[in-house]
């Protein structure tokens, strides 16, 4: 069997977005003939826990795992995240345009300025020793580095540099073109180590991965090495929960909810229709599964939904999905930045996978518009479409009562992760 070295940073029983890419990679690399070497912290920031993620990691994996110094107990403490209460406020990214106090200013100065390319950084060199030394003794066919954090991609670099193996760039997310990249108070000195960084990156790697076509073409225009896109999907065997109906007329959203991605159309859409009908005010269920803003909160509660509004918090991949296949109507918020049209959140294949609609809220021409126009699965309403968001809820609605809401969707056996781990492993055969 061969053999490939994985650098995450994020692993079980890390939870969260971040971890699943890999860990269902992982899960099915052994029937492609690859042994999965996983190579993560010891003692990560743990933001979120799901040791459930664990039953993924298949018996053939070998975890290494070595400690890691990170500046962010004192990176939090200087962000002052906390309101005039002491209670801590709910930030989904505190790195975006919104005011900032003066302490948040000072510890996103530090962060931005003195740890390059994220405060991961400092476990870059004693990952590179550790791993050559490594290497010499239990050698491997292939690297890959995920990222971000970008650190993760520069601790390959070094380690394929002095070892000479072929190496896979797998960029989830970009690096200088990140949405909040330009909210981060950069010195000019600081800004051009992160695009020499970068640009270091994707011309040494033997082949780059990422998970949109968009992205794949703004790293084609950066890099003469090979671009590949392979995207995130759905694990089948999530699905096979048996969910019963409650009853209820569940919008649903799992994940991430930020501040910029708030549907404020949608509540006063669905606050109309509360007014205009008992039946469905008292049937309606806004269900938040997943860090959500308190803003988003505040919002729903303005318009006089907190009679619906279940807010139940980060919960297992396992609950997210059972709460995705429970729905009625899946909602996907963009946020409200322009980079964001070449992104395609992890989250969009597991809402295909479940077979309910989606209701897509930004922009109208997008990665995310394709997928649900390619299967069929939904459709993206501008922020601002009053109208159309409530045509979509008033037929989603009518199929509710009429037992109807199940969605056939088109072509989407190529988002399985069995097939997109088969696409991983051809592409790192071609390297041997």
């Amino acid at each position: 069997m061969k053999r490939v070295l994985v650098i995450t940073y994020y692993w079980p029983p890390s939870g969260g977005s971040g971890v699943q890419r890999w860990v269902k990679f992982a899960k099915y690399l052994p029937a492609e003939d690859w042994q999965p070497v996983i190579y993560t912290p010891e003692n990560p920031e743990l933001t979120a826990v799901d040791k459930n993620l664990e039953n993924d990691v298949p018996p053939e994996a070998e975890i290494i795992r070595t400690r890691i110094a990170e500046p962010y107990s004192i990176y939090r403490l200087l962000g002052g995240n906390r309101d005039r209460k002491g209670d801590r406020v709910r930030e989904v990214n505190p790195i975006n345009g919104g005011s900032k106090s003066w302490k948040q200013k000072i510890s996103l100065f530090i962060r931005a300025n003195f740890f390059i390319p994220d405060p991961r950084c400092l476990w870059i060199g004693p990952s590179v020793k550790f791993l050559t030394k490594y290497l010499k003794e239990h050698p491997v066919d292939v690297i890959v580095s995920t990222g971000p954090p970008h650190s993760m991609h520069l601790i390959a670099q070094k380690v394929a540099r002095k070892t000479g193996l072929p190496w896979i760039a797998d960029f989830r997310d970009p690096w200088t073109r990140m949405f909040y990249f330009k909210h981060l108070p950069l010195t000019s000195k600081a800004r051009r180590k992160h695009t020499a960084l970068e640009k270091g990156v994707l011309d040494s790697a033997s082949a780059i991965v990422t998970v949109t076509k968009p992205l794949q073409k703004e790293f084609g225009e950066m890099t003469g090495t090979p671009v590949h896109c392979i995207t995130n999907g759905f694990d089948e065997e999530d699905f096979r929960q048996v969910i019963e109906p409650d009853g209820f007329f569940n919008i649903t959203h799992t994940g991430l909810f930020a501040e910029d991605g708030n549907p404020e159309t949608l509540w006063k859409v669905l606050a109309d229709k509360c007014r205009e009908s008992q039946e469905f005010s008292n049937l309606l269920r806004i269900r938040l599964i997943g860090k959500t803003d308190k803003k988003i909160t505040e919002s729903i509660v303005a318009c006089g939904l907190a009679e619906n509004l279940r807010e139940l918090g980060y919960q297992t991949h396992q609950v997210a999905t059972a709460e995705q296949m429970g729905a009625s109507v899946l909602l996907l918020p963009q946020r409200k930045e322009p980079e964001y049209k070449a992104v395609l959140t992890g989250k969009i294949f597991e809402y295909i996978a479940s077979g309910h609609p989606v209701l897509g809220i930004g922009m109208t021409e997008c990665a995310m518009a394709d997928v649900l126009n390619e299967t069929g699965c939904g459709k993206m309403f501008d922020w601002d479409d009053r109208n159309g968001i409530r045509q979509f809820i008033d037929d989603c609605w009518e199929k509710f009562k009429a037992d109807d809401l199940t969605v056939e969707a088109q072509g989407i056996a190529r988002y399985s992760r069995k097939v997109l781990t088969g696409e991983m492993a051809r592409l790192m055969e071609s390297l041997l």
